[in-house]
């Protein structure tokens, strides 16, 4: 019961500072980074967040803390074509 705590409670602080940092304007679109079904917005082919059809698609983006994307495997600051 202790580890679930612990588990919620640090899901929840990384939820609040994941929040925190996009409502100071400190996250930026990384293209080419998210799962599939786990993009944050449109696509070049969907109009609806949770839509990406296959993970790294090139047109689907994720938002991630300012600095970040470029060291994401795959990650781009910058859409390109699939």
């Amino acid at each position: 019961m202790k580890c679930t705590l612990t588990i919620a409670a640090a899901l929840s602080s990384a939820l609040l500072l994941s929040a925190a940092a996009q409502a100071q304007g400190n996250i930026e679109k990384c293209y080419g980074a998210a799962k599939a079904g786990k993009n944050d917005c449109q696509t070049a082919t969907s109009s609806c967040a949770g839509t990406a059809k296959k993970d790294a698609e090139a047109s689907a983006w994720v938002g991630v803390p300012k600095g970040t994307c470029e060291k994401i495997v795959g990650g781009k600051l910058t859409a390109t074509k699939s």
